[in-house]
C-alpha cells in the first residue's frame, strides 16, 4: 500500500480540490430543498393506463385551484405534483378533477403535505442536530484518547476527525446541489438522516484508525510518530475497505432496485461512505501528523 504519511500532499490536494468544487457547486446551484423544509405539498399520482399529457394534466391541476404547482414525470405511468400548501378542501377539489378526466385510471400513491411552521423548525431542529452531534464528536474523542496527549494532544484527534466529517459531508452536499439543478432531486428529511448517518460511519472508521495509533504509541514510544501513524493505517485499511464494501452492495441494490422515493437516500449514503473511508485513511490521520511537524518545530 502507499504511504499516506508520505505522499500526505498529494491527498489534502485531491480532499482540497473535491471539497472546493462542492462547495461551489453549493454556492453556485444551492440545494433544492423540498417540503419538509420549504413547507408545501407533494403528491404522486400513478396511472393504469397510458400516462396522459403532462400539459394535461397541469391544466387540471390548475382548474382545481393548486398554487404554485410543477408537475414531473415520474417512472414510466406516474407523475409528482408539487406545490404550495393545499388544505382538504383543495385536496378534494384536486381529487374530483381528476377523477372527471380519468375516471378510474388513475390513483393518488402519495399526499404530504407540511406547513411553513412545521417546516421552519424543522430546518432549526436540524442545524441543531448537526452542530450538537459535531461537538459531541469531539469531547468523546477528546476523552478517548486522554491517555495518548504526546505527541499530539487528545482534543486534536477530535478536531481531526471533525475534519474529516466536515469534508464527508460536504462532498454528498455539493452532488445534490448539481442533481437539484440539473435532475430535480430535492433535499429533504430523509437526506438529513443520511448525513447523520454519514457522521457515525465516518467517525466510527476514523476512531478505529485513531485507536490503533493509541495502541501503537502506548507500545512504541521512541519510535517516530509519523512511522507509528503510517503503520498503523496499514494495520486497518483492509477492515475499512472490507466494511465500506459490503455496506455499498447493500446501498447499490437499495438504489437499483428499491423505491424511486428511497433512491436519493441510497445514493447519499453511497457517496457519503466512498468519502467516509477515504477521508479515515488518506485525510484524518495524515492531519495528525502534519499537526505534530507543525508543532514541533
Amino acid at each position: 500500500m502507499v504511504n499516506v504519511v508520505t505522499t500526505r500532499r498529494y491527498w489534502f490536494l485531491l480532499s482540497s480540490g473535491l471539497a472546493l468544487v462542492s462547495l461551489v457547486a453549493i454556492a453556485v446551484f444551492g440545494l433544492r430543498f423540498g417540503i419538509d423544509f420549504t413547507g408545501g405539498t407533494l403528491t404522486e399520482l400513478q396511472f393504469t393506463g397510458a400516462r396522459p399529457d403532462k400539459a394535461r394534466v397541469e391544466q387540471l391541476v390548475t382548474d382545481a385551484g393548486v398554487e404554485r404547482a410543477t408537475v414531473q414525470p415520474l417512472g414510466t405511468a406516474g407523475y409528482l405534483v408539487r406545490a404550495a400548501f393545499i388544505d382538504e378542501k383543495k385536496h378534494e377539489a384536486l381529487t374530483e378533477t381528476l377523477n372527471q378526466a380519468f375516471a378510474n385510471e388513475w390513483h393518488e400513491e402519495r399526499f404530504d403535505t407540511i406547513g411553513p411552521t412545521i417546516s421552519k423548525e424543522l430546518r432549526e431542529n436540524t442545524l441543531y442536530a448537526i452542530v450538537l452531534v459535531m461537538l459531541a464528536i469531539i469531547v468523546y474523542i477528546a476523552w478517548t484518547f486522554r491517555r495518548v496527549s504526546e505527541p499530539v494532544s487528545s482534543w486534536k484527534y477530535g478536531l481531526c476527525a471533525i475534519i474529516a466529517l466536515l469534508h464527508d459531508i460536504t462532498i454528498p452536499a455539493g452532488v445534490f446541489a448539481v442533481l437539484g439543478r440539473f435532475a430535480g432531486i430535492e433535499v429533504d428529511a430523509l437526506f438529513v438522516t443520511a448525513l447523520l448517518t454519514i457522521f457515525g460511519f465516518s467517525v466510527n472508521d476514523t476512531i478505529v484508525t485513531f485507536d490503533r495509533i493509541r495502541e501503537n504509541l502506548l507500545k512504541r514510544r521512541h519510535d517516530p510518530f509519523e512511522t507509528v501513524v503510517a503503520e498503523s493505517v496499514e494495520q486497518t485499511v483492509t477492515r475499512s475497505f472490507n466494511t465500506t464494501l459490503t455496506t455499498l452492495l447493500s446501498l447499490i441494490a437499495v438504489y437499483f432496485f428499491g423505491g424511486a422515493s428511497t433512491q436519493p437516500f441510497a445514493l447519499a449514503l453511497i457517496i457519503g461512505f466512498i468519502s467516509g473511508v477515504y477521508s479515515s485513511i488518506f485525510l484524518a490521520s495524515p492531519l495528525l501528523v502534519s499537526w505534530y511537524r507543525v508543532g514541533s518545530r
